[in-house]
Parts: C-alpha cells; structure tokens; sequence
C-alpha cells in the first residue's frame, strides 16, 4: 500500500516522500481503516516542519484527521462493531495520508451517511476546535463580542456562523483587504484590516474600542501570537479572557504587564489534542453529536478547494500553503 512518510523534519514539499509499504495490522483494541480522504492542516504542516506541540518518532506520516471504512476491528468487542463503518479518525500516532491507518477503536468515530465525504474528512480539528473555544471554554453568550485573529481561515468562518446561529458577535480581524467584504458576506458584524506588519497596535486598539464604546472585548482568540497576539491583549475588556489557540507567528508576545493587570484580564493557552484527552467518553459522544447537527445545517462547515491523489503530495502541500487560495486542500486516497 501507498503512504507518505518523512524521515527528517524540514519544509514539507522537501522533505515527504511517498513509499510502499506493508498493510498494517490492528492490535487490541484498535481497528485497520481504509482511508478515503484527508485534510492538510496547517498543524499537519507545522509537524512536518517539527514545530508543532508535541512530535513524533522518526519516520513518520502526517495526518491528524481524516474518513475511512474500518476493514478489521481487531480483537476488541468495540472493534468489530465498527467493522464495515465509515468513521472520521483522530491519528496523531500513525498518520492519515496513507492507504490504510490503524487506530484506536475509540478514536474511531462512526458518521452518518448523510454527511459528505469531504466534510467528514474535516469533522473533528477545525469544527470541534471552533465549537469546544466559543460555545464550552469562553461560553461566549448572547449579544457579546468574540473578537477572532485569523478570521479568514476555515476555522475563522465557522466562529462567523456560530456566532450567527448562537447569537454572538464577532470582531474579526484580517490582514488583507478582500477579506473584510468576504467575512461580511457570510455574517461577519465587524471586520478590520490589520497587519501586525504594517501596522501599529494602537490601531487596532482604536478601531476595538470605537467599535465597542470603548468597553473593549470580553472574548478573544487568537491563532496567530506574536506581534498580532499582543496587540489583541490590549484590546481585552474588564475581566476580558483571550485564548490562543495557533502559533501562525513565529515571533513572542510582547506586552505591559499592566494591560492584564489594569483589566483583571487573562490569557490560556487551548489544544484541542490536550482537551480532548482530558473528556470523559460521556462528554466525546456529547460534542460528536454537537458537531454533526451544526455540521447538518450548515455552520460546521468548510470550504472545499482542490483535491490531490497521494502521489501529488508536493503539489498539493504547496497549494495548502498558497496566501489567497479558496478553500481547504485535501487528499484524495480513495473512492468510498
């Protein structure tokens, strides 16, 4: 069977490779699946280039997230019960952009057949990311403000929807101007151009605070850090709270301590891999049920650009990366 591997860590279109490999078999309590389709992720991306939160031994195969049929279902009860399931995976152990993957029988999630398989290869990262920030970790209520870096993103527009469903409003901030009349087509209720780069933060502070009778935002996050991530602290509200949740910067945060002090502000720090481990099965069940109703009525979703076989991964990684492209790039293993 196909896989793609990389044996060193380094820029993507580099240093993965695609090998031939033998079919791998499920061990208890896992189950083998044949996968269908996969995203790149600019996680996915970030752990290639061996920056990423937590990396793994070498040689490896990226993928976190992807859809597949399970084939075998190993030894355990739970196993052969999702023998012949189409089901979305969470692999950060073996990797996703290859034929067949093996899992654990619990990060093996059975899917409805009423959802695409191009969404339900992205069901988990990107949906449950943006559900678990807005609606568990800051339960932003209704009528206050989320304001979002990196709002042009996939994950960017889903916090758009879910504030429209939910009844939130969001601030969100782009860095390049055909955005803003994008983010505002889809619901946006405030969007503003700022780059870190070539801008100063007061500028945004500014735009914040006139937006919001200078009481600045009570929600925040963020996914970029940096120059962009400290300029969004000083636009926190009394007792504002900000999540960083991506590190699209490579630069520190650099800021007074007073703009947390003065405010009684916070700043955490959110990985769904992290947060995800610490639910209990009860919980998981909970939010995979969350995620495909709003994934039914179009809020979950994302934006599907070019598809690639596995032996264009080059190509395709290249494009995951291109700055204006339209919509999420994924691999496309196998007809399902």
């Amino acid at each position: 069977m196909k896989a793609i591997f990389f044996d060193e860590f380094g820029e993507p279109a580099d240093v993965l490779k695609v090998e031939n490999v033998a079919v791998p078999d499920p061990g208890t309590g896992e189950v083998r699946v044949r996968m269908l389709a996969s995203p790149i992720n600019p996680s996915d991306l970030m752990m290639v280039r061996g920056i990423y939160g937590k990396l793994p031994k070498l040689p490896a195969t990226p993928g976190f997230e992807g859809v597949g049929v399970v084939e075998s279902g190993g030894t355990g009860l739970f196993g052969k019960y999702l023998a012949g399931k189409r089901v979305a995976v969470l692999n950060a152990k073996t990797g996703s952009w290859r034929q067949m993957t093996v899992v654990s029988a619990r990060q093996a999630i059975p899917l409805t057949a009423d959802i695409p398989l191009e969404q339900a290869a992205m069901f988990f990262v990107n949906p449950a990311t943006a559900y678990v920030m807005t609606r568990q970790e800051l339960a932003v209520p209704a009528g206050a403000w989320l304001l979002q870096t990196g709002a042009g993103s996939a994950l960017g527009r889903m916090v758009v929807r879910l504030g429209r469903h939910f009844g939130f409003r969001t601030l969100n901030v782009v860095r390049r101007d055909e955005q803003v009349d994008e983010l505002k087509a889809i619901g946006g209720d405030e969007v503003i151009c700022f780059d870190s780069e070539r801008h100063d933060a007061t500028q945004l502070r500014e735009d914040v605070m006139r937006i919001t009778n200078n009481k600045g935002v009570p929600f925040t996050i963020d996914a970029v850090g940096g120059a962009m991530g400290s300029a969004v602290v000083g636009c926190l509200a009394v007792g504002g709270r900000m999540l960083i949740y991506g590190t699209l910067s490579s630069g520190p945060f650099s800021f007074s301590p007073r703009e947390l002090i003065t405010p009684g502000a916070s700043i955490h720090g959110f990985w769904l891999a992290r947060w995800m481990a610490g639910q209990g099965l009860l919980r998981k069940l909970r939010l995979v049920k969350a995620i495909t109703r709003l994934m039914r009525r179009g809020v979950l979703v994302s934006e599907v650009g070019e598809t690639f076989p596995l032996d264009d991964i080059h190509d395709a990684v290249r494009k995951a990366e291109e700055v204006g492209r339209s919509g999420k790039v994924l691999l496309r293993i196998a007809d399902g």
